[in-house]
């Protein structure tokens, strides 16, 4: 990659140009219409910031501290399946990127890598691991421990899935599968890892999940646990009910029921219903600096980017991933300065006006 791409815009369209188009469409696409897809993006084009003045705020602090990690930034790699489609280092790649932006990676479980692997590939990582909860608990129990021996640092569990989203870009295309030599690697059993060669698992959406496994994820392992796919402030009421560590505000990036509201839309609500006990991350539709601050204002602890990374890893392998997160960081740091602000602390919604 010798081009210079200022805006996350141009690493889509160069990722665009460097896809197997049934794979960029995988990354691009979501459920149904895909009106979720696009509200994402464009409620944060329906807030203006209002900055501050004469402030002498000199230049601003932007680290944030979550969970017991430390991220230099408020951008966090959120959780995206397959990244060896987007280049063949995979979640590797990305690590490695995540840890020279000094910032916290999500490890999906539909990795391409196993989890062991990628924090073998970048030693610096600060990594998460994200989890479906499988109906088969010891199953799930030996995610967990494979997590824990990883070095993961925390459990993102996604709760939005009782079943599989209906994507009509991946029926077109007759994507249901990966191509032959890639596997979900997290998915293999572990005793047979080594072997190269050991049965793979689907991963099970079942409606049969429920608090009760979140009960048990909180017996079963000392990490902090944080619920990812939360939309409605009464289940944001009762994960404080079952001990959960932080709240991750999703729609699963529009891939998962078709017209969820955009996620920064539904952010107040849940930061309310919270109210400041734990954290409050969230994803979907973040493709500046000055959306990042939006959602900061509006009460997120920090933010969390899937495909932005993809695009990236896309048009330039690990050097992508890391210009994309070198770009939201002087983004936020520079739209920070031009609010007249010394650090994300100082954010409020005060700042943000919704036209």
């Amino acid at each position: 990659m010798t081009a210079v791409l200022p805006a996350i815009r141009d690493f889509e369209a160069a990722a665009r140009d460097r896809l197997d188009p049934a794979h960029y469409d995988y990354f691009a696409g979501g459920a149904g219409d895909e009106l979720t897809v696009r509200a994402n993006e464009a409620a944060f084009a329906r807030l203006a910031l209002l900055p501050r003045v004469l402030r002498g705020a000199g230049s601003p602090r932007i680290g944030v501290t979550l969970l017991g990690s430390r991220a230099a930034m408020p951008v966090l790699v959120a959780p995206t399946a397959f990244h060896r489609l987007a280049d063949p280092e995979g979640e590797k790649a990305t690590a490695r990127a995540a840890a020279a932006a000094e910032t916290i990676m999500i490890v999906s479980m539909a990795a391409t890598v196993a989890v062991e692997d990628v924090a073998a590939a970048a030693p610096g990582a600060t990594l998460w691991f994200q989890l479906y909860v499988q109906p088969d608990m010891a199953f799930t129990e030996a995610l967990v421990r494979r997590a824990e021996k990883a070095g993961c640092a925390a459990l993102v569990v996604t709760v939005d899935s009782p079943a599989r989203g209906r994507r009509d870009r991946d029926v077109r295309n007759g994507f249901d599968d990966l191509p032959a030599g890639m596997r979900c690697e997290n998915l293999r059993c572990e005793d047979l890892r080594d072997g190269g060669a050991g049965p793979v698992r689907p991963i099970v959406m079942s409606p049969v999940i429920s608090w009760e496994h979140v009960d048990m994820l909180r017996r079963m392992t000392r990490l902090p646990i944080v619920l990812k796919g939360v939309t409605h402030p009464a289940d944001a009421r009762l994960a404080l009910d079952h001990g959960v560590s932080a709240l991750y505000v999703s729609n699963h990036g529009g891939r998962q029921l078709d017209t969820v509201p955009a996620t920064v839309d539904l952010l107040p609500e849940i930061v309310a219903a919270v109210g400041g006990a734990v954290p409050v991350l969230m994803d979907g539709g973040i493709r500046r600096g000055t959306d990042v601050i939006k959602a900061m204002a509006l009460g997120a602890s920090a933010v969390a980017v899937g495909r932005p990374v993809i695009w990236g890893l896309a048009a330039g392998g690990e050097c992508g991933v890391a210009r994309v997160l070198g770009l939201l960081r002087d983004e936020v740091e520079h739209a920070l300065t031009l609010c007249g602000l010394a650090s994300t602390q100082d954010l409020e919604p005060g700042l943000v006006r919704r036209c």
